[in-house]
């Protein structure tokens, strides 16, 4: 019997014997989770594969879920303000193309706010997630920027985790405390003593120049550094719904996915680094995925080349052109996508690889040329030296001089040598005569 099943036999048979209670106290649409196989594969990794323990959370989730009436939270029963504050809001992507859920925390003031009523919009927001997202995990993202004191509520973050430890099972990718003032690092230590050890190694304590490692640039808020100029504004489940289907603008009916850029990457040069990204966005209603391929792989750096996909959700590419490389040489090179569909998000590697070994001509290909920002480029006329060629035939000069100056330099370094042997040799000489004529005159 598989592990799924087995979660599944042992929950049902925990319910009918109606302890602590009877089947009825379950809401239904809680109790449907449990035909997913993709749902109970979630709590199985969020309880480490042990199927005791994910029964147990099974149990207690939709206990807590029917004793909070979650099913019922929703944008129009919980408190407006609060949802229209910017206090919580997602925005952006991870570099493994998880959703970022902010708490922008300066608009946080500790004691101005009914607890009860966050602690029900930070529900809302987490419900509401798991729909659009479809269980794909999130990254929750504490915006501590110009925080002081004031600002911090231990209570409200450890309520926050405690909910996506025992309700919301394998939920989160990483746990980011962004610009930390050192005054609140106190309370965060305290947070970090406090988390089990999984927890422990989501989080990750940065600054601005940190961020580019977690989230790309486009997808960062410029306030962060980043290029996003998004300004908050609360929209309704169905709204961002009806934005993101307007947005496909580069998808044609019947790809795989949807590519941005579609056709061209751009590379750019940014403190002395010649990069460029590309996100995929996964348009099937199954699980597909991707590999990443290029005519130049050793100029390039492509994290990640391949991955999955669940239906809509999306991954941004970060290409980045290895040192010694010239931007302009970026221009005669070209990307390839391949994609195909597999039945499962939880492949392993093996699994994964011999899918891609039986895919034959099934892919889907998508090709991309390569272009650099118009400001690197170096411009050729017929009427215009090469600037590339005068460039590299100076160093070509400077590199003949400094090697004639080395071979000088060793003649010289070898005739010292001698004439300080020769020296030594004669001063040895001189000494032993003048002891030989010593010892005669005695």
């Amino acid at each position: 019997m598989s592990k799924i099943a087995e979660i599944r036999m042992l929950f049902e048979a925990k319910i009918k014997d109606g302890i602590p209670n009877p089947p009825g106290s379950f809401d239904q649409r809680d109790l449907d989770r449990v035909k997913s196989d993709k749902y109970l594969y979630r709590v199985l990794e969020h309880c480490e594969n042990n199927v005791q323990l994910a029964v147990e959370m099974l149990f207690n989730l939709m206990l807590w879920r029917k004793t909070n009436a979650v099913n019922e939270i929703t944008e129009e029963n919980v408190n407006a303000e609060y949802l229209r504050d910017g206090l919580f809001f997602p925005r952006g992507r991870d570099i493994d193309s998880c959703i970022l859920f902010i708490m922008k925390s300066k608009k946080f003031v500790k004691g101005q706010k009914d607890m009860d009523a966050l602690k029900k919009v930070i529900i809302y927001w987490f419900e509401r997630l798991e729909r659009e997202e479809d269980g794909k995990k999130m990254t929750l993202f504490f915006d501590m920027d110009g925080c002081g004191l004031s600002n911090m509520d231990v209570d409200i973050i450890m309520y926050m985790i405690t909910l996506l430890k025992n309700y919301y099972p394998n939920f989160v990718n990483y746990i980011i405390v962004f610009e930390l003032p050192w005054i609140l690092s106190a309370g965060f230590k305290i947070v970090k003593g406090i988390l089990p050890a999984r927890a422990v190694e989501k989080l990750r304590t940065i600054n601005k120049d940190k961020l580019k490692d977690l989230v790309a640039p486009e997808q960062a808020l410029v306030s962060w550094g980043g290029k996003d100029d998004y300004v908050f504004k609360f929209i309704s489940e169905g709204q961002t719904k009806s934005q993101e289907s307007k947005l496909d603008t580069d998808y044609s009916p019947g790809e795989m996915v949807s590519l941005s850029p579609s056709k061209v990457l751009t590379f750019k040069t940014e403190k002395d680094v010649i990069s460029a990204h590309l996100t995929i966005k996964n348009m099937e209603d199954s699980i597909i995925s991707f590999k990443i391929r290029t005519t130049a792989p050793e100029k390039y750096s492509v994290k990640p080349s391949s991955g999955i996909l669940t239906n809509g959700s999306s991954q941004t590419i970060h290409i980045n052109v290895n040192s010694g490389f010239l931007i302009n040489s970026v221009e005669k090179d070209r990307f390839l996508v391949l994609c195909i569909q597999v039945p499962k998000a939880n492949l392993s590697q093996k699994e994964l690889s011999e899918l891609w070994k039986n895919s034959g001509g099934k892919a889907d290909e998508y090709r991309l040329k390569c272009d650099c920002h118009e400001t690197e480029k170096t411009t050729v006329t017929k009427d215009e030296p090469d600037f590339l060629n005068v460039k590299l035939s100076n160093l070509q000069d400077s590199h003949r001089i400094i090697m004639q100056n080395i071979k000088v330099l060793k003649v010289y370094q070898i005739s010292t040598m001698i004439l300080t042997f020769a020296t030594a040799l004669l001063g040895y000489f001189v000494y032993t005569s003048r002891n030989t004529h010593s010892c005669d005159a005695l």
